[in-house]
């Protein structure tokens, strides 16, 4: 029922709308987003504390490898007598 030029007209705002909605989407989700800067902001603490922890751990104990089983490191098997992760999370109450 729209002319051709209205038609045109109303496909050139709605190409310009989801290019707005892709943009902000960008802008909130995307790797440098604000989601991703305040989940960062949020979580980067915890993990230093971790990380400090971890290592005040190996240094009192004398260990000089303490690996993270739950990222791809390739170890496919520990002894259990060996996890120390009760004591890590002792030391951070």
């Amino acid at each position: 029922m729209l002319s051709d030029e209205a038609r045109r007209q109303r496909e050139e705002e709605i190409m310009a709308m989801e290019k707005d909605v892709r943009d902000m989407q960008r802008t909130k989700f995307g790797p440098d987003g604000s989601l991703f800067q305040r989940r960062q902001e949020l979580v980067r603490p915890i993990q230093d504390k971790i990380y400090a922890t971890i290592e005040r751990y190996a240094q009192e104990r004398g260990f000089d490898f303490i690996f993270d089983r739950s990222s791809s490191a390739g170890i496919i098997f520990s002894n259990p007598i060996y996890d120390k992760t009760e004591d890590i999370i002792r030391m951070l109450k």
